[in-house]
């Protein structure tokens, strides 16, 4: 996940958004994220100590550098509600947890997609029952063929849908050009 100046977004996100549409239709969604899911709260909270204790007369802006890519720290900082000026070992123990719950649990607001001009991945088109599946021709239309993304197709992310528009292309293709 790759977090942007509009939003996040990534092959985890580009997987999400076709079921995430649909719900934005509806309503804003909350997105979860654990920016650290290789360690419990408890751990977490153990590697924030040690920070702290290496890094005791520092300020709280200045103490958490190695948790945080650098444009994401004064995010995190600013969230955290405890105030960038603060002295480590002043922290609150309530503080330090309240911090490492927003790190296991993230929030942000989606209120909707990227434009259709921005768009990796495009869902709907010709229905596919309406084809014929070793051609590609239409069922209702003799001699029109069709491929890729003018498929009502929606795979998920990893090569699949280039998959898809190459091998619905070459049976389009071997097709087309048959003479009957």
């Amino acid at each position: 996940m790759l977090f942007t100046h509009y939003g996040v977004t990534g092959p985890v996100i580009l997987s999400a958004s076709s079921i995430v549409g649909k719900r934005l239709k509806e309503k804003e969604l909350t997105l979860h994220i654990d920016l650290k899911p290789a360690l419990t709260e408890e751990q977490l909270d153990k590697r924030i100590l040690r920070e702290f204790d290496a890094n005791h007369n520092k300020q709280f802006k200045n103490a958490v550098d190695s948790l945080f890519p650098a444009k994401l720290k004064p995010v995190m900082t600013e969230l955290s509600g405890i105030a960038e000026e603060k002295k480590v070992n002043e922290i609150t123990k309530e503080e330090r947890m309240r911090f490492v719950r927003l790190i296991k649990d993230f929030k942000m607001t989606l209120t909707s997609l990227r434009s259709y001009s921005e768009a990796i991945i495009t869902k709907g088109g010709v229905s596919v029952k309406e084809i014929h599946p070793g051609t590609m021709e239409s069922k209702f239309v003799k001699n029109l063929y069709f491929s890729g993304e003018v498929l009502d197709l929606d795979a998920l992310t990893g090569g699949y849908n280039l998959q898809i528009a190459w091998s619905t292309a070459y049976l389009a293709g071997m097709n087309a050009g048959r003479e009957e």
